[in-house]
């Protein structure tokens, strides 16, 4: 179907998400595997369908009235969905998050207007402080309030039941053999499953897990385990209770991811697909590529794409995040080096320069090595111990000039060569090594920077 040229407003546009063929990643994999692109709603995730339909399933049912506040419990992508239809429909919104939400999804929330409580992530459910029972809290305290409850609310399965189910089977002709969702709230696996379970029974839904959470455990033995929680770092999976839009029945299997390798994996997407996702995402293709021996030649698998990269750039973006946390290889690189730095600038001497100059500023800064430079680029390099041999076999060197004495200039290693690589070209002859960053600028890296570096002082 057409999309329409001119929509009255934003809401319109959500759903109709486009289904994009994943060819990189899945290599190995026998199916077609196919990601529903839910970064292209407006609120930049799936979680807006499900916001508008609760809303206007409650201003037809009377519990949300006009100029009304809207205070919902959010990891902050249903709280974005439900933010955007507020503006829209003036309507005020409060919500309440976790301390371990990034920082970017707070501020998206503010900036259209919504005010955030963050609350402590590692405390029960019922605990006062949880953002569970602040939400609740506040709903009795605010005059004219409306708590979504997006996890038991039936409105949040219906929508994907209604909308996401019925655009995937379309996109497909009816040929999706195998559907894999990040679970956290339940609707968006519970809503598209009973749909497509309806066109197909033998579709097999498969619902992406994290470690710390109890879906898979209860799936499996119907236990409800606490000893199964404990806290996780993956966003916008996972619980430690049981909503009641999780639908186990129609879920066939939970397969667990770790922190680590949703994290690594939603740092391939982009990389690989050119597609900007986020940490449900990474969760749910490496609970894929885990369970590809289950795929078969000609069957076709539908993975969720919940929501944008930019919601973790302070997170699963950001190298440093990543190394703290053990994610990513620890080792210095010469991107690191030169990272640490403050108010760094090049120093570098011309060819006209003298040896008078030369070992003043040797003197002065301790420098040991230093970049010859004529035009704008880099000739030639000196060395303190190289001069100083020059200088006692020649006296007269004294009155030369820096082009005259110079040694080949050093050579350059890209951002990702690690310290420990640079240190073995480091030798008599070769005092330093060079670098460029993003930004074209000049870096000299020294033996001192890589010990540095390698001793983490």
């Amino acid at each position: 179907m057409a999309r329409k040229k001119i929509y009255n407003n934003i809401l319109e546009t959500i759903g109709d998400t486009p289904l994009v063929r994943i060819n990189n990643i899945t290599k190995d994999v026998k199916a077609t595997v196919l990601a529903k692109i839910e970064t292209v709603n407006p609120g930049n995730s799936i979680k807006d369908r499900m916001a508008v339909k609760m809303i206007e399933d409650a201003e037809r049912s009377g519990l949300l009235k006009p100029g009304g506040t809207i205070i919902e419990g959010t990891s902050g992508n249903t709280g974005m969905g439900l933010a955007i239809a507020a503006v829209i429909k003036g309507y005020k919104c409060i919500f309440t998050s976790t301390d371990k939400q990034s920082k970017e999804k707070f501020d998206a929330l503010r900036a259209f207007g919504a005010d955030v409580i963050v609350c402590p992530t590692n405390v029960e459910p019922d605990d006062p402080r949880s953002y569970y029972s602040v939400s609740s809290r506040l709903v009795n305290e605010v005059q004219n309030s409306w708590k979504p409850n997006q996890y038991d609310n039936p409105s949040n399965a219906a929508a994907h039941y209604e909308s996401t189910g019925p655009e995937i089977w379309d996109q497909t002709d009816g040929k999706v053999d195998h559907l894999i969702v990040g679970v956290g709230t339940g609707g968006t696996i519970s809503g598209t499953a009973k749909y497509l379970k309806e066109k197909n029974p033998n579709l097999k839904v498969w619902g992406i897990d994290t470690y710390g959470s109890l879906f898979k455990k209860y799936k499996e033995t119907g236990i409800l385990d606490q000893n199964e929680v404990y806290p996780y770092i993956t966003e916008g999976i996972g619980e430690d209770f049981l909503p009641k839009n999780v639908d186990f029945s129609l879920i066939d299997h939970f397969e667990k991811v770790t922190d680590r390798d949703a994290a690594i994996m939603t740092r391939r997407i982009p990389r690989e697909e050119g597609i900007f996702a986020g940490n449900s995402a990474g969760s749910a293709m490496a609970g894929l590529m885990q369970l590809k021996d289950n795929f078969k030649e000609g069957e076709v698998v539908v993975v969720i794409f919940h929501d944008h990269g930019t919601r973790y750039l302070g997170k699963m973006f950001n190298e440093e995040w990543m190394r703290n946390r053990g994610f990513i290889d620890t080792k210095p690189t010469a991107r690191n080096i030169i990272e640490s730095r403050k108010n760094y600038t090049l120093q570098s001497v011309s060819v006209t320069s003298t040896v008078d100059d030369l070992l003043k500023m040797i003197m002065t800064n301790n420098y040991s090595q230093i970049p010859v430079m004529q035009d704008g680029a880099i000739v030639g390099a000196i060395h303190e111990s190289s001069l100083l041999m020059k200088i006692v076999a020649n006296p007269s060197l004294k009155l030369a000039t820096a082009q005259e004495v110079m040694d080949k200039p050093f050579p350059y290693v890209s951002l990702d060569t690690t310290a420990e690589a640079i240190s073995t070209m480091i030798t008599k002859e070769v005092g330093a090594v060079m670098t460029k960053d993003a930004l074209g600028n000049e870096h000299i890296i020294t033996k001192h920077d890589i010990i540095k570096a390698l001793c983490n002082v």
